[in-house]
C-alpha cells in the first residue's frame, strides 16, 4: 500500500479499528495526515461549463476541473436526496439497506454503522458539518455520532419577500424544518400554502443560506488552520440549486432568458411502463405551478430554467469564496477536492421536473476530484462511477486502506482511475428508484440503460425498459421489446447484484 499518500481531502459534493495512535505513527513517518473538506451540492446536475454547457456560468467549479480529474459518467445510486446522502455517507446502496425514502434513519437498519466522517474521526480527525450534509427534514435528522462538534445548520427553503409566502408557513418550509415533529397539531401538508418557486431580490449573498454557509466555512478554516497538526474532516453542504430558486438578483441578471436551453423532448418515452412515468411531485409544492399539468407553457418553463441556472451560479460563487480562502491559507496544495452533486435534475425533459425517476437526467451527476500529486490536472475519465465509490476512494486517498466497518461497503476505490483516467475498473453503474408498487433496478453501461421493474408483492410481475443512448440520447422510445438479445445480455449484468431489500416497516 506504499502508493497511498497522506493528503488533504476537500470533498465537494456537497473507521472501526483505526485509532489516533495509528494516526500519530503515520505522522512520524514520511508525511503527516492532512485535512478533509467535503462539499456536497443539492440537486446539481452537470449543467456546468467544464461539462460542456456553453450557457452555464460556473467559473469556480470549472477551475476545480482544471486542477483535477473530471468524471464524465458519474451516477447517483438513487435520485432522492435522503437516500443518495445515505449512499454517500455510509457507502451502502439503497437496494442493500432498504432505505429508499424519508422517515427512516440509516441507524434504524445499521445501528453500529461507521459513517464516512465517523471513520475519519475514529482515525484521529476532527469532524464537523456545515449546511446540508445528511438530509435533515421530512422526518429525518442529523447523525450526531458523525461529528466532533454540533452540526451548523442553515435553511434549505428560505424566502426574503413577503409575497413569496404570504407571511405564512409554507409546505416545503414545514417539511425541511421538521415542523410536525415540534407541532404535532399542524394541519396536513396539503392544507398549508405553497411558497413561491423563485424570487430574485437585490440583496447581498449572505442574505440567503449558501452565502452564510460559505462565510461560516471560511471562519472555521481560519480557526482550524491555527492547529495544523490536528487533521480535520469538514463536510460543507450547499442548498442551491434546490428549489425554491431564491438567489440574489445579480445572478439572475447573468443570463439572457432567450439564450437558455429549452427541453428538446417533452413527452413520456414511447412504450414506457406506467410505473416509470413521473407526474408532478415536488414541483407541485410551489406556486405558480399549474395543478394537474406536467408540460408547462414555454414562459413558465423558461422562468424555471432561468431560476435553476441563476441558483447554480450563486452557489458556484459561494464555493469559490471557500476555495479562494483555502489558497490564501496555503491549504489548497495539500487538499483533495471532490465536487459531488447528490443527484441529477429534470429541467422539463419528458415534461418532468426535479428528480425521482430512473432516467438519465435524474441520475447523472457531476464528480470532480482534485488530488495533488495524484492524477493529471485538467484530465477527464469516462469510467462509469457511482456515489458509493466515494467512501472507499477517500479512505484510500488518506492512506487508511479499505474501510473495515460493520455495514457493507458497496463501492470500489477510484484511486486507480485517478492515477490513470483510461483505467477501466467497472463496466456499468447501478442505481434504483421505487415507484407505483414496483422497485426499479437499473444499470447504465456506456451505451445502454436497462431498467427492471419488479412488483414488490409479485416477483413474477417484471417489466423492462431499454434505452440506446448512441441513437436515442433523449430517451424517446423504450426498445426492450424489440431488442431481446441486448436485454438478455444486460440482464446477466444486473443479475450480479442481489435482489432489492424491502423497505423497513415500523
Amino acid at each position: 500500500m506504499n502508493y497511498l499518500k497522506r493528503i488533504n481531502v476537500a470533498f465537494l459534493i456537497s473507521g472501526v479499528g483505526i485509532s489516533s495512535g495509528m494516526l500519530k505513527a503515520q505522522q512520524n513517518s514520511q508525511e503527516k495526515p492532512k485535512n478533509i473538506l467535503m462539499i456536497l451540492v443539492d440537486d446539481l446536475k452537470p449543467n456546468l461549463g467544464c461539462y460542456g454547457d456553453n450557457v452555464a456560468i460556473s467559473p469556480n467549479i470549472d477551475r476545480l476541473a482544471d486542477e483535477g480529474v473530471r468524471f464524465s459518467r458519474a451516477y447517483c445510486n438513487q435520485a432522492v436526496s435522503v437516500a443518495s446522502r445515505y449512499n454517500l455517507l455510509t457507502g451502502v446502496r439503497s437496494t442493500t439497506s432498504g432505505l429508499y425514502n424519508f422517515g427512516f434513519e440509516f441507524r434504524d437498519v445499521y445501528p453500529d454503522a461507521t459513517t464516512l466522517p465517523q471513520f475519519f474521526m475514529n482515525a484521529g480527525y476532527h469532524t464537523e458539518a456545515i449546511g446540508k450534509v445528511f438530509h435533515v427534514g421530512h422526518g429525518n435528522t442529523n447523525d450526531k455520532a458523525s461529528w466532533s462538534i454540533p452540526h451548523h445548520a442553515e435553511k434549505i427553503v428560505e424566502y426574503l419577500l413577503p409575497e413569496s409566502t404570504g407571511r405564512e408557513l409554507t409546505r416545503e418550509e414545514a417539511f425541511f424544518e421538521n415542523t410536525r415533529m415540534h407541532v404535532p397539531q399542524l394541519p396536513p401538508n396539503r392544507e398549508l400554502p405553497r411558497g413561491a418557486a423563485w424570487e430574485s431580490p437585490d440583496v447581498l449573498d449572505e442574505a440567503y443560506g449558501d452565502g452564510r454557509i460559505a462565510t461560516h466555512a471560511i471562519d472555521r478554516l481560519r480557526e482550524l488552520n491555527k492547529n495544523p497538526n490536528q487533521p480535520f474532516f469538514m463536510a460543507l453542504g450547499f442548498a442551491r440549486p434546490h428549489l425554491p430558486f431564491c438567489a440574489p438578483k445579480k445572478y439572475w441578471d447573468m443570463y439572457n432568458p432567450d439564450n437558455l436551453p429549452m427541453p428538446q423532448y417533452e413527452k413520456d418515452p414511447e412504450n414506457a411502463p406506467k410505473m416509470a412515468i413521473k407526474r408532478g411531485g415536488e414541483i407541485d409544492q410551489f406556486k405558480p405551478i399549474p395543478a394537474g399539468q406536467y408540460v408547462f407553457p414555454d414562459s413558465l418553463t423558461r422562468k424555471l430554467i432561468h431560476g435553476y441556472y441563476a441558483s447554480m451560479s450563486y452557489m458556484d460563487a459561494q464555493l469559490g469564496r471557500v476555495i479562494d480562502e483555502l489558497k490564501r491559507l496555503d491549504m489548497f496544495e495539500n487538499t483533495i477536492i471532490v465536487l459531488w452533486g447528490d443527484h441529477g435534475w429534470h429541467l422539463g425533459d419528458h415534461g418532468y421536473w426535479t428528480k425521482h425517476t430512473n432516467y438519465e437526467q435524474a441520475n447523472t451527476i457531476p464528480l470532480i476530484v482534485v488530488a495533488p500529486g495524484i492524477g493529471k490536472p485538467g484530465s477527464s475519465t469516462g469510467q462509469l462511477t457511482e456515489t458509493v465509490d466515494i467512501y472507499p476512494t477517500l479512505t484510500a486517498l488518506a492512506g487508511l486502506g479499505e474501510p473495515a466497518v460493520s455495514q457493507p461497503i458497496d463501492g470500489i476505490s477510484l484511486l486507480p482511475v485517478l492515477k490513470d483516467p483510461d483505467k477501466k475498473i467497472r463496466d456499468h453503474a447501478y442505481h434504483t428508484y421505487p415507484h407505483g408498487g414496483y422497485i426499479g433496478r437499473a444499470i447504465r453501461t456506456e451505451r445502454y440503460r436497462l431498467v427492471e421493474w419488479k412488483n414488490w408483492n409479485d416477483n413474477a410481475d417484471v417489466v423492462y425498459e431499454l434505452y440506446d443512448y448512441d441513437v436515442d440520447p433523449l430517451e424517446t422510445k423504450n426498445i426492450a421489446n424489440t431488442q431481446p438479445k441486448i436485454v438478455e445480455q444486460l440482464k446477466k449484468i444486473l443479475a450480479r447484484h442481489p435482489e432489492a431489500k424491502r423497505p423497513p416497516v415500523r
